[in-house]
């Protein structure tokens, strides 16, 4: 008989294998891309889908597709040529891990100065809490990038333009008041 080293969640004690197995799979097909996931997204050069696997990733949108996040969200955007993400922060960790294309990632400072690299296939950034980061898909095909964020709830995206960040606070105050 197998040993367990380490306490069960709480939030699965009790639950069969079986029920637990459905409740943690996720498919790629079944998840449907969310083209509005962020304040951002409207804007040309900023558009990107959100598949979100688990958890509600950095949009803070509730998604009954996703499996329920613990310490960590995952999700998988689609970013199409000359599209991106605008300058941000997190109050945690942020990475991404590129799994089709070639991405560009930048660090940039409170003085706008940016520093930047380009992330081929199966390539990663670890982003710092509370630095700016950002990423641009500058070549001629769909990228596909893995996000995962260091908290199974995170707070909202710090945009560093501010109408941006001002609309995104709108955005997730509205979605608390009909959640």
């Amino acid at each position: 008989m197998p040993s367990i080293k380490h306490p069960i969640d709480p939030a699965c004690a009790g639950v069969s294998l079986q029920d637990l197995l459905e409740t943690r799979v996720a498919r790629f097909a079944e998840i449907p891309g969310d083209w509005d996931a962020f304040a951002d997204s409207q804007v040309e050069g900023r558009r990107r889908g959100q598949h979100r696997f688990i958890g509600a990733g950095g949009s803070g949108k509730h998604d009954p597709n996703a499996i329920p996040a613990g310490g960590f969200t995952l999700s998988i955007m689609q970013v199409p040529p000359g599209q991106g993400g605008s300058a941000h922060t997190h109050e945690v960790e942020e990475a991404f891990f590129v799994l089709e294309g070639v991405l560009t990632v930048f660090l940039e400072d409170a003085q706008g100065n940016r520093v930047s690299a380009r992330l081929n296939r199966w390539e990663a950034i670890s982003c710092p809490a509370g630095v700016l980061h950002g990423f641009e898909n500058d070549g001629d095909v769909d990228v596909y990038m893995q996000t995962f964020i260091g908290s199974g709830r995170p707070g909202p995206v710090g945009y560093a333009d501010d109408a941006i960040y001002s609309e995104e606070q709108a955005r997730l105050a509205a979605r608390q008041a009909t959640a």
